[in-house]
């Protein structure tokens, strides 16, 4: 994993086409700005996890309904 410090208003470039800017540092809270092509999906982890979760399940009900 490669780890990086940023200050607010700061971007990081990912490829050519993806940036992340420190919008605002609050306590414990980071806000970030994600520019990136609307391809490209962009989710917090637990809903990542929560529609890989669904995805499996949904998978799972077909496969035992053949």
């Amino acid at each position: 994993m490669l780890v990086l410090s940023r200050k607010q208003d700061e971007k990081i470039i990912i490829g050519d086409n993806i940036s992340l800017m420190v919008i605002s540092i609050q306590g414990d809270k980071v806000r970030l700005g994600i520019e990136a092509p609307r391809d490209v999906s962009i989710h917090r982890q637990e809903v990542y996890e929560a529609i890989k979760r669904k995805e499996f399940e949904t998978e799972q009900g077909s496969v035992s309904d053949a």
